[in-house]
């Protein structure tokens, strides 16, 4: 199956870049471009790609942030993958928040853009590795001074849990079963139920609850 992609980037020399090293390859197409959030937003809704492989910072129009999160009330199907520079949290929580089921640097390598863009296309959440770890070390380090804001959710069985936080960690359905050893559709029975109880919706929104109520284990 094809992957369809909108590349969306204020500068012609990147959007350029990126379409002559994914398009073609690893089934992916490149079926548009464009410079600021407005133009994107309009070229999603016609061209219907898979994902939006979104900047952050485009000055002359709107941004990457604001265009993210209208595009996803506009078509909730359209997956956005965040292609920036900024290393920062406020900027990944943000993001998250705007309804993007990735964030990636544009200093990662072509292995990885290629793995994050499989993840989402794949329903999945992806954060570049560092950001991960770091998010869970202040985590911890709020944990260790006491910090007791995160508890965990008592109306959420232990089974449950275990399916958010790999869920949270972007895992599919069928990894979680086999690493369970339960069926893909226990797993999705368990999945809409643990999100019909806390009122959650989206992907990014498990990772935002995962993270601040501890749900979040790696080995």
């Amino acid at each position: 199956m094809t992957l369809k992609l909108l590349i969306v980037d204020d500068h012609s020399v990147v959007r350029s870049g990126m379409a002559m090293l994914l398009n073609g390859k690893h089934d992916i197409e490149v079926v548009g471009e464009a410079a600021e959030g407005d133009e994107a937003i309009a070229k999603a809704l016609e061209l219907k790609p898979d994902i939006v492989l979104m900047d952050l910072s485009m000055p002359h129009g709107k941004d990457g942030m604001a265009a993210s999160k209208e595009l996803k009330q506009l078509a909730p199907d359209i997956h956005i993958l965040i292609l920036t520079m900024h290393d920062d949290d406020e900027y990944l929580f943000r993001a998250i928040q705007a309804g993007a089921s990735g964030y990636i640097l544009k200093s990662a390598p072509h292995d990885e853009l290629l793995t994050a863009l499989q993840t989402v296309a794949a329903g999945n959440a992806y954060l570049y590795p560092t950001a991960t770890k770091r998010l869970m070390s202040e985590y911890l380090d709020r944990l260790k001074n006491g910090d007791s804001a995160a508890p965990v959710a008592e109306t959420l069985s232990d089974r449950e849990k275990e399916i958010l936080s790999w869920t949270a960690k972007g895992y599919s359905n069928k990894e979680i079963a086999e690493h369970l050893v339960i069926s893909v559709k226990t797993v999705e029975t368990h999945k809409a139920n643990l999100m019909e109880k806390l009122g959650i919706k989206t992907r990014p929104d498990l990772i935002k609850y995962a993270l601040k109520k501890g749900l979040l284990h790696f080995d």
